[in-house]
């Protein structure tokens, strides 16, 4: 695919970032009105989907349902969320974040890949497929929410209890999450298309701890600072162990052919059986040497916020910080606080779990709807290796646990180090070319969902 979306296509999904549809986690800071604006241009610029699919709201999040002409299981779940995250660097924006600039090249604006180009490429997808008398076979959803960036608790979490109580169930559950890579993957000079088949928990420890005041001119032994600053510093350089998972294992298999020798040969050998308990570890230990492989063979670790003081010449009273873990399948929530009393070994300092959690998701296992997903991604990008992956982070996915046979997260876009690094930075931004590469993916995909003409079995 060489040519990227004409204006019109191009405009569509530039005024939808136009819409400042930004979460915080700051109670009562709904942007309604942005939302509001949002939904009324999805209404007008896809006609056919909001006449033909049935249309049910969770606050600002949208539940459609494109029913099939055959009963039984449905086709797949398909997610997307309409929000945003905010801009803290407006200063330097080639183009203001929420201008949605349109160039010969680009579309410009937070959201243009994370997420609302596949709340709109969706929409391009099954209002051409509407046009071209296109129907599922069985049914199809689609689920765009609105607070993903702030954990879904009110849009996703609310669609997805209501599909549990309707007792729907779907082959395939597609949602962000994965891409096509270049230049990422060391020893492979050929894109890779990661398609994500689960992901890793997510869990906010607080340390904090109390201390008496006074002057700073009389301090103890070890202020509230000390000892919180000497407990951050033991969960930073005592991270959680290094382990190899069974997904990690089946990405580098696939990936294998893709390698230059003697890398491929090498690999191969990590595969024999008689020599996993030797190679297996050794594997995992070389995955550590950069953040992105580390982060697929253990639990993470990352202080993020420390806080504690009030003035120079005052010893603090309090202080606390926040660590983020990433929780690698295989372990849980309750491993992490434990690791924490483990490496920290001092009552003085209070370790509590605090804001949104969740464990780390069942990982599904290849089979036929991957290979769809994976036959789609490399029949957009024909030199692309497809594989298997695991989301760092986390997604509206998760709250849909146990709803579909099979997880993917991916979208067809082709994305070096320096696009990742756009996503909920500075200067977001989707190619031309990239967003036709998703809107004809979604395409490829209904077609393979869909009967030849409405109506017909």
């Amino acid at each position: 695919m060489t040519d990227g979306v004409d204006d019109d296509v191009a405009e569509r999904l530039a005024r939808a970032l136009r819409c400042v549809t930004v979460s915080t986690e700051e109670p009562g800071t709904t942007a309604d009105a942005a939302f509001v604006e949002l939904a009324e241009h999805l209404t007008t610029a896809f006609p056919l989907v909001h006449a033909k699919l049935a249309l049910l709201p969770f606050g600002h999040s949208r539940l459609y349902r494109w029913d099939g002409v055959d009963d039984g299981q449905a086709a797949a779940i398909l997610l997307a969320h309409q929000d945003v995250v905010p801009v803290d660097d407006l200063a330097g924006w080639t183009h203001p974040p929420f201008a949605g600039v349109v160039d010969d090249e680009f579309i410009w604006g937070r959201g243009a890949i994370d997420d609302k180009s596949r709340v709109l490429a969706l929409l391009e997808a099954i209002e051409w497929a509407l046009a071209e008398g296109l129907t599922p076979r069985r049914t199809i959803y689609l689920a765009f929410g609105h607070d993903e960036e702030v954990f879904g608790d009110d849009g996703a979490v609310r669609m997805a209890n209501y599909l549990r109580d309707e007792g729907v169930h779907a082959d395939l559950l597609l949602d962000e999450g994965g891409a096509i890579t270049t230049g990422l993957v060391d020893g492979v000079d050929r894109p890779v298309a990661t398609i994500m088949l689960g992901e890793k928990g997510y869990a906010t420890v607080r340390l904090s701890t109390t201390a008496t005041g006074g002057h700073s001119s009389m301090p103890g032994r070890e202020t509230a600072v000390g000892r919180l600053a000497r407990a951050v510093a033991a969960v930073q350089d005592h991270p959680m162990p290094v382990r190899m998972t069974p997904i990690v294992g089946e990405m580098l298999s696939r990936v294998r052919g893709a390698l230059a020798q003697p890398r491929r040969t090498l690999l191969a050998l990590t595969e024999l059986p008689r020599l996993a308990t030797l190679t297996g570890p050794l594997l995992a230990r070389l995955l550590t040497a950069s953040p992105s492989t580390e982060a697929l063979v253990r639990t993470t670790t990352a202080p993020t916020v420390i806080r504690g003081g009030v003035k120079a010449n005052v010893l603090p009273q309090q202080a606390e910080a926040l660590v983020n873990f990433r929780i690698l399948p295989g372990d849980s929530i309750a491993d992490v606080l434990a690791h924490c009393h483990k490496v920290i070994d001092d009552d003085q300092i209070a370790i509590d779990l605090v804001g949104a959690s969740s464990e780390p998701s069942t990982v599904s296992q290849p089979g036929p709807t991957y290979d769809l997903i994976a036959d789609l991604a490399t029949s957009i990008v024909a030199d692309a290796v497809a594989t298997t992956g695991l989301v760092p982070g986390a997604t509206d996915a998760r709250h849909y646990e146990g709803l579909a046979d099979t997880r993917c997260n991916f979208a067809p876009i082709v994305l070096d180090g320096t696009d990742l690094n756009r996503i909920h930075g500075t200067d977001e931004r989707i190619s031309r070319l990239n967003y036709a590469r998703l809107i004809e993916f979604n395409r490829r995909l209904l077609a393979a969902l869909a009967t030849t003409q409405t109506g017909m079995r």
